[in-house]
């Protein structure tokens, strides 16, 4: 392994060009605006103060531009890891207090080093075992969730942190009297700005222009003595380098939301680089350094006080379609923030809380996707109850249960697969030695004596028995005694010792009665796994066949040779 693959941006850092420069400077301004107020948004989805969103969106930055292998992903904070953030992190500590806070950054600090080594480990290829479906379906709850919990910032009211999207509803209907105007018209009005921007396709980003929005409105009306919440002064400065605060307990404690955020938000980001890199055909997308490029950057994070990031979707679009060619285009972004940190954070004040809960919900609701739904239910039911039964899961139980129950079914799912491969008799296509699945062509040709059956997967210890069943079931269908069954491996990629076994066993019992067997298009990997079980000998050499045809014609001269025998006998 060279350097470059470690380090990917010595890979394109030498080749750099004024003609890049151009492009990541006005990318990486664009998102770094557009990054100061969604970060001081999920700062406040995740029960921070704000201002730790701003954190969180330095070092990672800079961290990931070195050692992750997309050229235009924009790391930092997003709203699915905000709310995982709120519900582990919730559950130990009061939102907003000092002890809350550092477990916020310990978390960062876990969910690095839990990528760092799936990545050192090539173990990228666990976040497969969550299907797409059950992503859109716990992705369609959480936006839900995320949006839901803005409903108290939204309203001026104050309700009660919770997982449960009804316990929501329900309290904030009870309490919908209390509702500040003011607010709400903030709000309201803020989300129609962004929607508006964006269907003009203005060039101003909408989060940028409705905080000046918020801003100016708060402090020209005076608005905040009619109860408006604002976000109040920010602290100004760069926080101070220091080690997250260790504990073993806490470790323990937050270890399960640890675990699920590092899966969750690397599936979320190995996603979006994957769709841009798409556009670009100059660099490719590794995985494993994918694991490595995040791991570095929470770590690196956690030591400058920031909560868990990884790649979000909206800020990389608009990070390519500005221009961006390189990691440069973050590393600018950062110091858009570094500069924001140091001089103007007392311009924001005066904004309303109800500017980044706006922000928020427009993000978050931009990821349902009712299409998905209906496709899946038009297209593979078995994958649209999976994608209903987590975003149900996800919604009633919560987020942690409903990354669960993802899980759970993805696996079940992968091992219900397995277990039942596709099996299909096979008939022959007149005129022509070649045979195809009976259930799917017409007038085939079918002989009564002769059974032909196509396994579509490897024969192995978690699927032998239900092969053996489905065989015993094809040949009891068969209207007259059984004479020949022919396996066509052609389609049989692997075979185990479970799979050996069940194989002799087939034919034994088979020719017990009287049933001739044979194997046609047997490939030669699994040819030499049945040598060295001696499967030859026990099988008998006769009953490899290269075609269906070949051991159908085998079949044929031995039967026209006892008859011949038959007639010279009786006569």
């Amino acid at each position: 392994m060279n350097l470059k693959s470690l380090i990917p941006i010595l890979e394109w850092l030498p080749h750099y060009t004024t003609e890049h420069f151009k492009g990541d400077l006005a990318a990486g301004l664009t998102v770094g605006v557009m990054l100061i107020p969604q970060g001081m948004a999920y700062a406040m989805l995740a029960g921070l103060p704000p201002v730790y969103g701003l954190y969180a969106s330095i070092l990672p930055l800079i961290l990931y531009a070195i050692f992750g292998t997309s050229r235009q992903l924009a790391v930092g904070p997003v709203a699915m890891v905000s709310l995982l953030i709120a519900a582990g992190v919730g559950m130990l500590a009061e939102g907003g207090t000092e002890a809350y806070i550092q477990l916020a950054i310990l978390l960062a600090f876990m969910v690095g080093m839990i990528q760092l080594l799936m990545g050192i480990f090539r173990l990228g290829f666990l976040v497969n075992f969550l299907s797409h479906p059950v992503v859109s379906g716990f992705t369609a709850a959480a936006a839900l969730i995320i949006g839901f919990s803005q409903l108290k910032h939204l309203l001026g009211v104050d309700i009660p942190r919770s997982g449960h999207i009804h316990e929501i509803i329900l309290y904030a209907y009870a309490n919908i009297a209390d509702t500040n105007l003011y607010t709400l018209a903030i709000g309201l009005g803020a989300i129609a700005m962004i929607l508006a921007i964006k269907k003009m396709k203005l060039r101003i980003p909408g989060p940028l222009a409705v905080v000046i929005f918020g801003i100016l409105s708060v402090w020209y009306f005076d608005l905040y003595n009619e109860g408006v919440k604002i976000v109040g002064a920010i602290p100004n400065g760069l926080p101070a380098l220091s080690l997250p605060a260790f504990s073993l307990d806490s470790i323990q404690s937050l270890l399960p939301i640890a675990l699920t955020i590092s899966f969750i938000s690397f599936m979320e980001s190995i996603a979006v680089a994957k769709a841009i890199q798409s556009k670009h055909k100059d660099y490719e997308i590794v995985p494993n350094q994918e694991l490595i490029g995040l791991g570095i950057a929470n770590i690196g994070g956690s030591f400058l006080q920031a909560f868990p990031t990884t790649g979000g979707f909206s800020r990389t679009a608009v990070n390519d379609q500005t221009g961006a060619k390189t990691g440069m285009a973050a590393i600018i972004s950062a110091s858009l923030i570094v500069l924001t940190l140091l001089l103007l954070t007392p311009l924001f004040y005066y904004l309303p809380k109800a500017i980044l809960a706006s922000i928020i919900m427009v993000a978050v609701f931009g990821l349902l996707d009712y299409k998905e739904a209906f496709q899946l239910w038009k297209c593979y039911r078995p994958d649209f109850w999976m994608m209903a039964a987590t975003f149900i899961g996800t919604l009633t139980l919560g987020i942690e249960e409903g990354v669960l129950i993802g899980v759970v079914l993805s696996l079940a799912m992968v091992i219900y697969q397995i277990s039942r491969p596709h099996l299909a008799e096979l008939g022959k296509i007149p005129g022509k030695p070649y045979y195809r699945n009976i259930a799917r062509f017409e007038q085939l040709e079918v002989r009564e004596e002769i059974l032909i059956i196509r396994l579509d997967a490897r024969l192995h210890y978690a699927n032998v028995n239900y092969f053996r069943e489905q065989v015993e079931k094809m040949i009891a269908q068969r209207t007259k005694p059984l004479k020949l069954l022919i396996l066509d491996a052609d389609a049989i990629n692997g075979i185990d010792s479970t799979g050996v076994h069940t194989l002799e066993d087939l034919f034994v019992d088979c020719r017990s009665r009287d049933i001739a067997c044979a194997i046609a298009g047997l490939k030669g990997p699994l040819r030499d796994i049945l040598h060295r079980y001696g499967s030859f000998n026990k099988l008998g050499k006769d009953a490899f066949h290269l075609k269906i045809q070949h051991a159908i014609d085998v079949y044929d001269n031995q039967v026209i040779g006892r008859y011949r025998e038959y007639v010279l006998q009786t006569n």
